[in-house]
């Protein structure tokens, strides 16, 4: 049997061997080095560079990082406005710029939506500057410095100068620097409702002293305070030339008030205002002064009563002055004695007074004697616009007006309040004027069933361009009558969406009859707007049949403004 060796014995026997021969060298063992106490101390001391010299070097590195961040933070803003530079925003020439401002602040309106919001960026700029001083600091040294420095060089931008509780005069003073030599539109505004820290007396006189220098300049000037103290004592200092003046508005709220103030002033601006066109007075007495409401082409009038209404005699002469007048109203002025012109005593044509650009009349509350002599001497063959309200029966105004012109009048709205007329008169009278879009009947009880009955008759068809019908406060019509007129003036032939699979391709010549079939006066067109607002006998139910086939129907009750 044979016994096996273990295998430590051999790789004993062969090591050995291998070490005889010289092959392999025997592992020493291994020896662990002690360190004495002063070798320790030493190696502890051993490092030559102290604590602050790493501190300090430290803080060096810190102090370059800053200098290098800084100059990293100036590389940007360079770089950022190199590429702002680029934009053509602001590479615009100041001239440019300068007149975008204008037109932002004066010329653009709410009927103009695109431009409005296109603008609205360069509002915010310049708004904050013409409103607050303040802000001017912090603007120019901001990145619009530029849009800045040009509203601020712009004279026209700072032309308009308004003097009321929310606007101070030492901002009034700032625009009128700022405004150099361009005109100036003055406005000084004090509601009445209001209550003031200091007499409204003393407000105006303080406004007047710092607009009275260059009141030379001045293209309109517009007062409004509550009595008649406060105005002459801003009148009394409009004693100077006025050679650009176009537009005066003088308001006094308290009308019917008796002072010692009702004298008529001094001629006002020297009497010379050449360039006047538009003159609005309400209770203020200049002694009806031909100087100052000649060659006018607006003249409204108000506010007038008892001793202070002028006469027949006293329009008339004004309307003389004014050959060229385009727009009249007269607003609460009380009824006078037909002493100067009497009005059964009709005008010859021969002495009629020929306003041919009159284009708009408004007569509201100034009582139907003076209306009607003012009418009977007037011939007005271009009126566009016409306004009666709370006259009366004004029955002899529409035949005065009817038998007048020899032809059609050109007249397209026609506005008529809580008066009186005779329907068939003023059935014929409408006969007149086929160009009529826009008739608004409130509060007038001769709107009667047969009336609405009338404007449905094609025989031949009474205003068939009429688009605008409003009978606000009538109810003496019922509701079969404002049908059939709704009705009768629908399309003969109804308008579908065409289908994809039946187009029509309508040659130039078929669209050229097609559009003078609708401009035919035989063809009445379609009413686009109803006001039925406070007529009681429409319910719901007629109100949604009368949206089916009008655009705008207002039935909401009457809103009523008090004050």
């Amino acid at each position: 049997m044979s016994t096996r060796t273990p295998a430590k014995a051999l790789t004993t026997s062969t090591r050995r061997r291998a070490i005889s021969r010289g092959q392999c060298s025997p592992k020493s063992p291994s020896r662990t080095r002690t360190t004495t106490g002063d070798e320790a101390r030493i190696s502890r001391s051993a490092p030559t560079i102290s604590i602050p010299l790493l501190r300090e070097a430290i803080g060096a590195l810190d102090t370059k990082m800053a200098t290098l961040m800084s100059q990293r933070h100036e590389l940007e803003t360079h770089l950022e406005q190199a590429v702002r530079l680029q934009s053509p925003v602001l590479r615009l020439p100041s001239e440019l710029l300068s007149s975008i401002f204008v037109m932002g602040v004066f010329e653009i309106g709410d009927e103009d939506p695109v431009m409005v919001s296109t603008l609205m960026l360069v509002w915010c700029v310049f708004f904050i500057i013409l409103n607050t001083a303040a802000v001017e600091i912090e603007i120019s040294k901001s990145r619009s410095r530029y849009w800045a420095e040009v509203a601020l060089n712009t004279p026209t931008l700072w032309t308009r100068l308004t003097v009321s509780p929310y606007d101070s005069l030492e901002k009034t003073r700032r625009k009128i620097e700022r405004s150099k030599s361009c005109l100036l539109d003055v406005s000084i505004n004090f509601d009445p409702r209001m209550e003031y820290t200091r007499s409204i007396t003393e407000h105006v006189i303080d406004a007047m002293e710092l607009i009275r220098p260059v009141l030379w300049r001045t293209k309109s000037f517009r007062l409004s305070v509550p009595n008649r103290p406060q105005a002459h004592a801003a009148l009394s200092r409009c004693q100077e030339d006025a050679p650009f003046l176009e537009n005066l508005s003088i308001h006094i709220h308290h009308s019917m008030q008796d002072d010692n103030y009702s004298s008529p002033l001094l001629p006002l601006f020297k009497g010379h205002t050449p360039r006047l066109r538009s003159c609005s007075l309400t209770s203020f007495n200049f002694g009806w002064d031909n100087k100052l409401v000649s060659n006018l082409r607006v003249l409204k009038l108000g506010g007038y009563f008892n001793s202070f209404t002028p006469s027949a005699s006293i329009l008339l002469n004004v309307f003389r002055q004014c050959p060229g007048l385009e727009e009249l109203a007269l607003r609460n002025i009380s009824s006078v004695d037909a002493d100067t012109c009497r009005s059964d005593d009709l005008a010859t044509p021969s002495k009629l007074i020929q306003l041919c650009r009159l284009t708009n009349i408004s007569f509201y509350y100034s009582g139907i004697g003076l209306t009607r002599q003012i009418m009977s001497h007037i011939a007005v063959p271009n009126l566009n616009s016409l306004e009666l309200c709370y006259l009366e029966n004004v029955t002899p105004v529409i035949h005065l007006l009817h038998t007048q012109a020899p032809g059609r009048l050109p007249l397209q709205h026609l506005r008529i309040e809580s008066c009186l007329l005779n329907e068939i008169k003023f059935v014929n009278f409408l006969r007149r004027v086929p160009s009529l879009v826009s008739l608004q009947l409130i509060d007038v009880d001769n709107t009667s069933t047969g009336f609405l009955k009338g404007l449905s008759s094609s025989q031949p068809w009474i205003c068939p361009r009429l688009e605008v019908l409003s009978v606000d406060g009538c109810t003496d019509f019922d509701w079969d009558a404002l049908r059939s007129l709704v009705e009768s003036r629908l399309p003969a032939i109804p308008i579908h969406p065409p289908c994809p699979s039946q187009t029509l391709v309508r040659t130039r010549s078929d669209k050229r009859a097609l559009c003078q079939n609708d401009q035919s006066p035989s063809t009445p067109r379609r009413l686009r707007h109803i006001d039925v607002t406070r007529c009681t006998q429409i319910s719901k139910e007629m109100i949604q049949w009368l949206r089916m086939y009008v655009a705008d129907v207002k039935c909401g009750p009457a809103k009523v403004s008090w004050g």
